[in-house]
């Protein structure tokens, strides 16, 4: 987020460029592919935070290292974005719901269901092969690779859910119809899992955090009344009228 020291726009553009043994050029080229999303200051000057100099120093690696061509480059900066994204509507809602605890002046609404219904493997690996269009042993190599990670039966039988084939589908867009070599594939699906991941994490904590609070509303309102409330009627005084 802004507040966060390392989104903090704070380099023009020579310095960064400079910082990433790149052009100025290079630069202004990765911002209109939107792999690279620099701030702006007040003039219109770009303004690079260290999370910018970090992106740019993985689109380094991912061309010169691992040879992954644009396209690819473009499918991993844009899942990076989802991320840090992500984690800037966890930090919100997090905010969102401290508030709510300190005001306390509703309930809250009943948690979801507890486990994505994409999620639970259902399909054989052959099933699941015939719905990508792929051999089966070609998603053992997947496996293999780490670029889906089926689950298991009780019987050790790998089993596909249908975000598992949701990421398969993936993997043959990017190979086919972009030309991602398999370099680029394992990193882009790296950040799918990890994007994944970190959805299912802020959902879980979300909903502890409004459980917790639901649970202590509902203490709030069975408290019992103050001893005073108790008694229909008041005391009389003691002495009465004379």
């Amino acid at each position: 987020m802004a507040s966060d020291s390392k989104h903090r726009p704070v380099y023009v553009i020579s310095v960064a460029a400079e910082l990433v043994d790149m052009h100025p050029q290079t630069l202004r080229l990765y911002e209109r592919k939107g792999l690279i999303r620099p701030g702006r200051s007040s003039g219109k000057t770009r303004l690079y935070s260290e999370r910018d100099i970090d992106h740019l120093r993985e689109i380094r690696r991912l061309t010169q290292e691992l040879g992954v061509n644009l396209a690819g480059v473009e499918e991993v900066m844009r899942l990076q974005h989802e991320l840090d994204d992500l984690q800037g509507e966890f930090e919100a809602e997090i905010e969102r719901l401290e508030d709510e605890l300190r005001g306390q002046a509703q309930a809250l609404p009943e948690a979801g269901a507890r486990t994505d219904p994409r999620d639970r493997p259902v399909y054989v690996i052959s099933i699941a092969a015939e719905l990508v269009d792929m051999h089966p042993q070609t998603l053992r190599l997947y496996e293999r690779k780490q670029l889906i990670r089926p689950g298991r039966s009780s019987g050790k039988t790998r089993l596909y859910s249908e975000r598992d084939i949701e990421h398969l589908r993936e993997i043959r867009r990017l190979t086919q119809e972009l030309g991602v070599n398999l370099a680029g594939v394992e990193e882009i699906m790296r950040l799918r899992h990890e994007l994944d991941g970190a959805r299912s994490s802020l959902e879980g904590n979300v909903r502890r955090i409004q459980d917790d609070l639901s649970e202590r509303m509902t203490r709030l309102r069975t408290l019992p009344p103050a001893p005073d409330e108790q008694d229909g009627e008041p005391e009389s005084d003691a002495d009465g009228d004379l």
